[in-house]
């Protein structure tokens, strides 16, 4: 069962379509060991296993039936908490929303279910998306599998959790302050923040809508490519959506990064610890053995990234839950209410600002794209924190050390995958991001998996002590 759980999608997909593994057996499998494990680990707030094993019985007769639709067919996933699921309890996290049912599923959701994967439940995650350790007073703290008394990251940290510990293959995700990357970080499993806008964001509860990413978590960057081929898209009832040609994102996965210029911002290398300082200075040795050309540059305009960011997300988040906050502020978890409070001391000079200083940032970044293909950094400048008794001071002390790290590209909203790059001295797990300019997903997947390949957790799993 455990060997089953930790296989990929792009593994499991062959026995599917073979018919050598049944969808039935693959679920239960899956909804035992979530029985098992999920009591440590927290990732999941609601599980619906009856639903999931109707989908599976379907997906079942399909494909015995000779109606295979594709690689995610048959293929169990969870859903961050935030995006809606029709009939089934969306609660964001938040005592607040403990009883809402939605109506209609989120675009994400239904392209997803469109393509046969069949969802296990809704994962953990910091109310409303706005935190970065995951604590939940209402639902519980997310744990990570590679040390439960540790935090996975947040806000997706549900995500993260279950994935590392076999609780789901795939999973969905968001990013506002680096809400998918992070947990990816810190469970050292992967993640892609696309191009604002790629994914739909329709069905999404937004914490601050100009800078929330939809997004893909995995095991693998084919997993996440896989993911990707499926959720990108136009989608008429998201304002914010794209019009742009979509690829198959798995095309360019064993091309290889010879000749690749890569570009390192000396933004990201201040103030890191040591084995994160460490970790970092290896992949780019090992990068640059897979024959891609490795520099450092410099992007002065990053220096703003944390201000406009903090500006822009908790501004946007008190307009929107303004009537909530009025209304029932002690139901919020306290370091969500505070952080969100705080936007209310943002006035428009400051906003305008932000925004201003976000263009500046786009354009810094394009003039950084004429010069090289990618650009890397540590997706955060430490390892996971153990959970503390007082969790709100934690968790605003968290975000001050991420935000510089996370929110540059959220700003710019250019697309940002999340790989790992070995453990720490204590066995925790850290990332780095890559990064490249809008729409180059297809790049950032080839450099990905290039660097999958060398293996950098080194096989090892979460012992879930």
């Amino acid at each position: 069962m455990t060997e089953l759980s930790y296989l990929t999608a792009s593994e499991l997909a062959p026995l599917i379509k073979n018919k050598q593994l049944s969808p039935v057996e693959l679920t239960e499998s899956l909804l035992n060991r979530i029985e098992q494990v999920n009591q440590s680990v927290n990732a999941y707030i609601t599980i619906i296993p009856e639903i999931a094993l109707e989908e599976a019985r379907h997906a079942e007769n399909q494909i015995m039936n000779g109606f295979y639709k594709g690689p995610l067919h048959g293929i169990p996933i969870g859903h961050k908490d935030n995006f809606n699921t029709k009939g089934i309890r969306t609660t964001s996290g938040s005592k607040l929303l403990y009883d809402y049912i939605p109506k209609e599923d989120a675009t994400v959701v239904e392209k997803l279910s469109c393509s046969g994967a069949i969802m296990l439940g809704k994962l953990n995650l910091h109310e409303f998306g706005g935190g970065q350790t995951n604590t939940n007073q209402y639902y519980g703290h997310a744990r990570n599998p590679w040390n439960l008394s540790y935090t996975p990251g947040g806000s997706s940290g549900g995500s993260s959790a279950a994935l590392a510990a076999g609780l789901t293959p795939i999973a969905t995700g968001t990013d506002t302050f680096g809400s998918i990357r992070l947990p990816s970080a810190w469970a050292g499993v992967y993640g892609i923040k696309p191009t604002y806008g790629l994914v739909s964001g329709y069905g999404l509860l937004n914490l601050a809508r100009s800078m929330d990413h939809g997004g893909p978590m995995a095991r693998s960057v084919k997993d996440l490519a896989l993911m990707l081929n499926v959720m990108a898209g136009y989608d008429s009832k998201d304002p914010a959506s794209i019009k742009a040609p979509i690829p198959d994102y798995c095309e360019n996965l064993n091309k290889g990064i010879k000749g690749v210029k890569i570009g390192v911002p000396s933004y990201f290398l201040k103030g890191l610890d040591a084995d994160v300082e460490r970790l970092f200075k290896q992949a780019i040795y090992k990068l640059e053995g897979l024959g891609a050309n490795v520099k450092e540059i410099d992007i002065p305009e990053l220096e703003m990234a944390a201000y406009a960011g903090y500006v822009t997300v908790t501004g946007e988040a008190a307009n929107l839950y303004q009537e909530m906050l009025q209304e029932s502020a002690k139901d919020f978890n306290l370091d969500v209410r505070i952080f969100m409070e705080t936007g209310f001391l943002t006035n428009s000079n400051e906003y305008i600002r932000a925004q201003q200083v976000r263009r500046e940032m786009t354009e810094a970044f394009k003039k950084a794209y004429e010069d090289v293909d990618i650009l890397i950094g540590p997706t955060a400048p430490l390892t996971a924190y153990p959970y503390q008794s007082n969790w709100v001071q934690q968790n605003l002390e968290v975000m001050q050390r991420l935000i510089p790290f996370t929110s540059p590209t959220t700003l710019t909203g250019t697309p940002n995958l999340s790989v790992p790059i070995g453990l720490s001295s204590e066995g925790l797990p850290s990332g780095m991001q890559i990064m490249g300019n809008h729409l180059n997903e297809k790049l950032i997947f080839q450099v990905g998996s290039a660097w999958e390949s060398t293996n950098p957790l080194g096989g090892q799993l979460p012992m879930l002590r």
